[in-house]
């Protein structure tokens, strides 16, 4: 089933930049290519975390019009409701394996972290490649950008849909581990905040990274491929890194996902030191830095076909 764009779900059909909420920019009168050439004001105040109440309003309109589109799509809520469930299942299974080989970790701390680590790959991840790439391929993003909307207000409204389900499902884990796992609360809920948060931010910049090479929707399962094998595997969500060799475990920190894994097993668990609070830090702030420059470097705005 071919896909509408999401503002003739939402509107019957009305002019997209009506839709958001934008003042539609006549052609010859500053086009969106020479408007986005250098990075604005309300584009700062939203990497910052300080959008303005007009940017709240333009990027809420993309989302409930995105939002629209995601519950008409079976395949994508599919993703994001059942695939999690079952990686987490599957976490249990390995985690019952992995208990007796010398791993610090019990059974629910393991299947605790790889279940957030999973809802941040398969739901914050995933499903903005789709909604990039299928809003490309329409002319949807082509047509925003001739408006007021600025290029981090229509990636941030894209992927709203994704980031609020992935928060309501992180939220569900920790709930269900604290009731049924006996895991206990957070022992530094800052930490594991600060973390979901920093991961989400990573994993949506990672996603539009991925759609900059994706061709189509259907491609977007081999592109995506790479990173959430090297994350599922290399990242500690099925290993815990302290069960490895110490060189090899090295390696593996230095990856996008691992900071944010650690994190979140350090603010379930604590026993975090300070120094590797902060080193873990600035491994994913660094890596959320690199794919927003290769963001701005590389996304495509225009159809591939």
């Amino acid at each position: 089933m071919k896909q509408r764009t999401g503002t003739e779900d939402a509107r019957g059909g009305t002019d997209t930049a009506t839709h958001t909420g934008v003042r539609h920019v006549p052609h010859g009168g500053g086009g969106g290519g020479e408007r986005h050439a250098g990075m604005s004001t309300q584009t700062w105040r939203l990497l910052m975390g300080m959008p303005s109440r007009a940017s709240l309003r333009r990027m809420g309109s993309l989302g409930r019009a995105e939002l629209t589109l995601l519950l008409r799509n079976r395949t994508a809520l599919f993703m994001s409701l059942a695939m999690p469930v079952g990686m987490v299942l599957v976490s249990y299974v390995s985690a019952g394996n992995l208990e007796s080989t010398g791993t610090s970790l019990g059974v629910g701390e393991m299947v605790l972290t790889a279940g957030i680590g999973f809802v941040l790959l398969l739901v914050a991840y995933f499903n903005p490649i789709t909604a990039y790439v299928a809003r490309r391929e329409e002319r949807v993003l082509k047509r925003l950008r001739t408006g007021e909307v600025t290029d981090a207000e229509i990636l941030t409204g894209t992927a709203l849909p994704s980031l609020a389900l992935a928060l309501a499902q992180v939220a569900l884990l920790v709930i269900s581990g604290a009731l049924f796992l006996d895991v206990g609360m957070p022992d530094q809920p800052v930490v594991l905040v600060v973390a979901v948060l920093l991961g989400i931010v990573m994993m949506v910049a990672l996603a539009a990274v991925t759609a900059a090479f994706t061709k189509t929707v259907e491609s977007a399962q081999i592109t995506s491929l790479p990173f959430f094998m090297l994350s599922a595997v290399a990242s500690g969500l099925f290993v815990p890194l302290d069960g490895l060799p110490d060189g090899v475990a090295n390696v593996f920190r230095a990856l996008p996902m691992t900071p944010v894994v650690e994190l979140v097993r350090g603010g379930w668990l604590g026993g975090m030191t300070g120094g590797e609070i902060r080193l873990a830090l600035v491994l994913a702030v660094v890596w959320t830095g690199l794919s927003v420059f290769a963001v701005r470097r590389w996304f495509r705005w225009d159809p591939r076909q």
